[in-house]
């Protein structure tokens, strides 16, 4: 069985999934799996990812549903949940697997940097490191990794539209907290910069506030997608 299999949700990422690919190519020279789940692209997307991914196949959309049937498919003992706007560090595949080997942990995540023209984003972003290692809660920006067997056993990730990154680190935190790595996973910071960094920011807190407190994830999916439309 392949040692480390990186699963990568997509949906219309024709304009920059070759280039996420490419960046891949030293990984799977090692024998790491890259798996490409679509989620109904209307553009090249799955045409251009297939010559660069070891496996192509189609899901429901959503995050979660997707990054279900890629762990699925998926041959590898240790998981890579990889959004397709994230770029890994070098050399990620051996830290993974080091890490988890000498803490003797489940799961983890990489610290995150947030690439774009605001010079709040850098802040942002060790704000967003700083309250994981508190919380034990990681995001997808950060690349979340975990041992399928801690995967399986907590169920996946759950059924929902929004949150499916905070909901599968409760599940996991449960068994243990994650490594917490310091080398920087660098996700794009499109949404901020069409957004603004402060109604980005404030609409992301608020909805994770109400997340914590109760709310319907659908209802919160819902509402940040108007949020989207309307800025």
């Amino acid at each position: 069985m392949t040692e480390l299999s990186i699963v990568m949700p997509v949906l219309n990422e024709a304009a920059g999934i070759a280039e996420t690919l490419q960046a891949l190519a030293p990984c799977r020279a090692r024998g790491v799996e890259v798996v490409v789940v679509d989620g109904g692209s209307g553009d090249a997307t799955v045409a251009q990812a297939t010559p660069l991914a070891d496996c192509v196949v189609a899901a429901p959309r959503g995050r979660a549903a997707q990054m279900n049937a890629g762990a699925a498919c998926a041959r590898g003992n240790i998981l890579l949940f990889l959004h397709a706007d994230t770029r890994l560090p070098a050399d990620a595949d051996r830290m993974i697997l080091a890490s988890l080997a000498w803490s003797g942990r489940e799961w983890g995540r990489f610290d995150v940097k947030i690439s774009g023209r605001s010079a709040l984003l850098p802040v942002i972003a060790l704000f967003m490191n700083l309250r994981s290692r508190l919380t034990g809660i990681a995001t997808g920006d950060q690349s979340m990794f975990v041992r399928r067997q801690a995967f399986d056993e907590v169920g996946g990730f759950p059924d929902t539209t929004l949150m499916e990154d905070i909901a599968l680190s409760k599940r996991l935190k449960r068994r243990g907290r994650p490594v917490c790595l310091g080398f920087k996973a660098i996700t794009s910071g499109r949404r901020w910069d069409q957004n603004g960094v402060i109604v980005t920011m404030v609409t992301m807190w608020g909805l994770r506030l109400a997340y914590y407190l109760g709310s319907e994830p659908a209802l919160l999916a819902r509402f940040y997608r108007d949020a989207r439309r309307n800025s």
